[in-house]
């Protein structure tokens, strides 16, 4: 083996490689353990979001003098599945959106701070798992950076054609999208575990990860979700440590979701109403698990990891074909 085949080899390892380091000489008590560095940033955060609240209230109270509400449930609800989000690589929408229908709220209430809270989480979720050592991003655009750009570019990219393709064109049935892109997510699941199961590590595939960033774009396009499953999965069968392949998958998928508000916030000034009754609560519930899962991501060993996040992307997948709702 030459010295270029090696580095290709191992290269989906360097991404993760101080997690890996962290994983493997350190006992989860001594991962728990966090510097006085690391306690400044997340102070950091915390002002960031008392800053992004008071700017959430003068928005909703000082603007359109509407009322500023914490509504206890959706904080929970938003906490636990942000939670899932942000260790797993996937779950925030899929089960948030259907679980606030069931409560009475309408679509415009939910889908824009959804898309909104999603952008923020996601982006402070990459933030945390970078502070906490799971990934190590950097500006000069190391390997875990241009992950995130290929993620982004390209899924950006296929989400926006595939939405005008499947919505402008084709015409496909929303039973036949919801059946297609759950079956993904459950075969992408059970590939994991198989993967999971053999205990080998796998040579770094780029190529491969090209061809999962054009499905997942193509899946958020034509159905709403699916887009967090198969970056996560795609990233672990080609070779990418699991810590950080959840990591990169939180900021890739905040600055796909921008594009989103972006999108809605062209919307409304056509006329188009969004609701902000949920802001608050979504955001303040996403916020606080935005912050705490990548801390349990680095506690966690990660072998449980690896049985861990396909097994839920199966769980996901076969909810979403039991109950007809997006993935």
């Amino acid at each position: 083996m030459t010295k270029n085949q090696w580095q290709d080899e191992h290269r989906g390892r360097q991404i993760g490689r101080e997690a890996y380091l962290l994983d493997r000489e350190r006992t989860p008590i001594e991962r728990a353990r966090i510097s006085s560095v690391t306690a400044r940033s997340l102070l950091v955060f915390s002002l960031l979001y008392v800053v992004a609240i008071g700017l959430i209230y003068g928005g909703i109270v000082g603007t359109s003098g509407g009322e500023f509400q914490l509504l206890p449930l959706v904080v929970l609800f938003a906490f636990l599945f942000e939670a899932f989000d942000s260790a797993a690589g996937m779950g925030f929408g899929t089960a948030l959106a259907p679980t606030l229908f069931v409560l009475g709220y309408d679509p415009l209430q939910i889908v824009p701070v959804l898309l909104l809270s999603e952008a923020v989480t996601g982006l402070t979720a990459g933030g945390i798992h970078h502070t906490f050592h799971n990934v190590r991003f950097s500006f000069s655009m190391n390997e875990a950076t241009k992950l995130v750009a290929l993620f982004a570019g390209i899924g950006g990219l296929a989400t926006a054609g595939s939405v005008v393709l499947v919505y402008f064109a084709l015409q496909l049935p929303d039973e036949l999208i919801r059946v297609y892109v759950a079956v993904l997510v459950v075969s992408m699941g059970v590939l994991g575990l198989a993967r999971a199961k053999l205990h080998e590590p796998l040579g770094y595939r780029p190529r491969l990860l090209i061809v999962f960033a054009l499905v997942a774009g193509m899946n958020k396009g034509i159905g709403g979700g699916g887009y967090g499953p198969v970056i996560t999965l795609g990233q672990i069968v080609s070779g990418v440590f699991e810590k950080s392949a959840t990591a990169i998958t939180a900021l890739s998928e905040g600055i796909v979701s921008v594009v989103g508000v972006v999108a809605f916030l062209a919307l409304s000034t056509q006329g188009v109403a969004v609701d902000p009754l949920l802001l608050p609560s979504i955001f303040t519930g996403g916020f606080l698990a935005a912050v705490t899962a990548p801390y349990i991501v680095r506690i966690v060993p990660n072998a449980v990891w690896q049985y861990a996040i396909p097994a839920y992307a199966v769980f996901v997948g076969i909810a979403a074909l039991v109950t007809g709702l997006n993935v």
